[in-house]
């Protein structure tokens, strides 16, 4: 399938998982080698949660369309994304300061997720009105790519969860910085 008749929404998902893999490798893996933290649970247990996600995400929209009463699967899937990531924003916030690459990365992630959220729903407002189905679909290429990508990210979420039960305490919060 050539590139240009891939749907946005698409392209917008292998954008996500590409900024998303870079993140975890250089910000999570080698700046703030985040599994080797004691202090690393939380914040490891919002990226296991995350990846699971993705990988759901991932799997759902390559090869699926969720006609009618299923499009609310995806609709609960970033749901769920927007609240785990709400979450690891705080518990960041909490517990490390941030390097400037990852705050640019994070920056770069939460502006393709809300386009990510208006053309999936575009997507979901289509399919809705259809028979409740779940309908095997492919995009050639990109199919693919996003099956590669919950390969990646399932793996990823299980070893972060791995990580995350190595260092289950709430970390100290940090004190605010006064004003």
């Amino acid at each position: 399938m050539p590139f240009a008749d891939v749907p946005l929404f698409i392209d917008a998902l292998i954008l996500h998982g590409l900024i998303g893999g870079l993140d975890v490798f250089l910000d999570h893996e080698l700046l703030a080698r985040l599994p080797a933290q004691r202090w690393s649970g939380p914040e490891q247990r919002m990226h296991s949660a995350r990846e699971a996600l993705f990988f759901a995400i991932f799997v759902s929209l390559a090869w699926f369309e969720w006609h009618g009463a299923a499009a609310w699967w995806i609709a609960l899937l970033y749901l769920g994304e927007i609240l785990v990531s709400a979450r690891d924003v705080l518990i960041e916030g909490d517990t490390r300061v941030l390097p400037k690459p990852e705050r640019v990365l994070h920056l770069f992630l939460f502006m393709n997720l809300g386009a990510l959220v208006v053309l999936v729903g575009q997507a979901l407002y289509g399919w809705s009105a259809l028979p409740t189905a779940v309908v095997r679909t492919g995009y050639g290429w990109a199919s693919w790519v996003l099956g590669a990508m919950a390969a990646g990210a399932l793996v990823w979420a299980v070893r972060d969860g791995v990580s995350a039960t190595k260092h289950p305490s709430f970390p100290r919060r940090r004190e605010p910085k006064s004003s």
